[in-house]
C-alpha cells in the first residue's frame, strides 16, 4: 500500500474506537455536534464511525481533546497484547465498583485506584463507574492488598468493592 492511500480496515477499527468511546460517554450524534458547537458533524462523525471516512489526524486528536480521552484511545489495538474480554479461559470476570473505591482512604486504595486508571487508560475505557479485571491484573491486586490471589475477590468483597448491577 501506498503512503497516501486509505486503509479500510484500520478506518473502520478506529471508528469502531470512536463509537465505543462516544457510546461510553453516553452521547448521540447528534450531542456531539450540538455540544461541539457544530465542530463535529454528526454525519461525519457517523462516516467516522462507520469506516466510511478517514479521520485526519487534526480531526482525531480534536475529538479526543472532545471526548476528553487521550489520542492513543482512539487507535486500535492488537488484541493479543491488550487483553481483550474472553482472554481468561472463561474464569468469572471481577467487576470493581470505581465510585465506591474513590469514596476510600489509605494507600493500597490511592495504589489500586492509580492501578485501575493505567488500566482504564489501556483499554480506552471511561466510563468511570465500573472495570472489570482479568487474571493477570488480580495477581497485581493482591499484591497491593496483602492478601494470596485466590482471596481478591473475597477481599473486595468484604470492602464493598465488587460490583453488583441493581
Amino acid at each position: 500500500m501506498n503512503e497516501g492511500d486509505d486503509d479500510p480496515e484500520f478506518s473502520r477499527l478506529v471508528g469502531e474506537r470512536l463509537r465505543a468511546i462516544r457510546k461510553q460517554k453516553k452521547l448521540s450524534l447528534q450531542d456531539v455536534e450540538d455540544q461541539s458547537g457544530g465542530g463535529f458533524k454528526s454525519s461525519v462523525v457517523g462516516a467516522y464511525e462507520r469506516g466510511e471516512r478517514a479521520v485526519s489526524l487534526p480531526r482525531l486528536r480534536g475529538l479526543a481533546d472532545f471526548y476528553r480521552v487521550p489520542v492513543a484511545s482512539l487507535l486500535p489495538f492488537d488484541a493479543s497484547t491488550a487483553g481483550v474480554d474472553g482472554v481468561d479461559g472463561g474464569r468469572p470476570k471481577l467487576a470493581i465498583d470505581l465510585v465506591r473505591l474513590a469514596a476510600l482512604d489509605g494507600v493500597a486504595f490511592e495504589m489500586l485506584r492509580r492501578f485501575l486508571a493505567m488500566i482504564q487508560v489501556q483499554r480506552g475505557d471511561f466510563n468511570g463507574k465500573v472495570l472489570t479485571v482479568r487474571a493477570h491484573d488480580v495477581r497485581a491486586i493482591a499484591a497491593m492488598l496483602d492478601v494470596p490471589v485466590d482471596q481478591v475477590a473475597g477481599r473486595l468483597d468484604e470492602l464493598g468493592l465488587v460490583f453488583r448491577s441493581s
